[in-house]
């Protein structure tokens, strides 16, 4: 864990405490000991957990820090990332994590109650009904995904959650230049205004990876998000 902090001080800008680390530590046990029987991630070597998922889902800090984080989701939040690992580095976040799959839903509640983590709930459903929800629609300050959707089908998924004057977070790939310039029709429709690109190297990952930054600049109209699966099969 030693490697870990030194790269998220050196990538991200922030030293995690002891108490932080160890807390990382019991989640790679939990997952490593939940993926010897249930398929939650493809990455089991504790290295590549680290740094893919770890490391990784701390970059979303590189955009977040210094903006208000009091209220944030992660949608399609598979195993937890990138929701769980910021939620350890940022405590005072209060943190929604959606997730469709039931197995997976149930490894972040595990998660939570095992590191007696406070202010966090997990939702198993879809984006495109909690987004028509109205303890939730336009409420968060940031709404985050990862490996969820192209663009601009994300769009539609995230959007409808952020109030005016937050943001929407996309981690993609090299994709990312061609999908942000695919959804800007969808961006404008939702009331979105792409803001930036920001490349993220991350030690010993080859590719290419990008935080896609979106600002919520006008209310979502009521028709949005569309009912579940048809952003997916007709994107904007």
């Amino acid at each position: 864990m030693k490697e870990l902090a030194q790269q998220v001080h050196a990538l991200v800008g922030i030293r995690l405490t002891r108490l932080q680390l160890a807390a990382l530590g019991q989640y790679e046990g939990l997952l490593l000991e939940w993926n010897s029987r249930y398929n939650l991630t493809a990455i089991r070597d504790p290295q590549e957990i680290r740094a893919r998922h770890f490391l990784d889902s701390l970059t979303c800090l590189i955009a977040m820090r210094g903006t208000p984080m009091e209220r944030v989701i992660d949608v399609g939040s598979g195993a937890g990332f990138p929701g769980i690992p910021l939620k350890i580095a940022c405590p005072d976040m209060q943190l929604t994590l959606l997730e469709s799959i039931g197995k997976k839903a149930d490894f972040c509640r595990q998660v939570v109650q095992s590191l007696n983590l406070k202010a966090v709930s997990v939702i198993s459903g879809r984006a495109e009904t909690l987004g028509q929800a109205s303890d939730h629609r336009q409420r968060y300050d940031w709404a985050l995904a990862r490996a969820v959707a192209v663009m601009p089908v994300l769009a539609e998924y995230l959007l409808p959650l952020v109030k005016i004057g937050g943001h929407a977070l996309a981690m993609k790939g090299e994709s990312a230049p061609v999908e942000a310039q695919s959804a800007e029709n969808a961006l404008r429709l939702l009331g979105g205004s792409l803001r930036q690109l920001i490349p993220v190297t991350l030690p010993s990952v080859v590719e290419e990876r990008y935080l896609v930054v979106v600002d919520k600049t006008a209310s979502t109209p009521a028709a949005y998000p569309r009912r579940v699966g048809i952003p997916a099969k007709r994107p904007l």
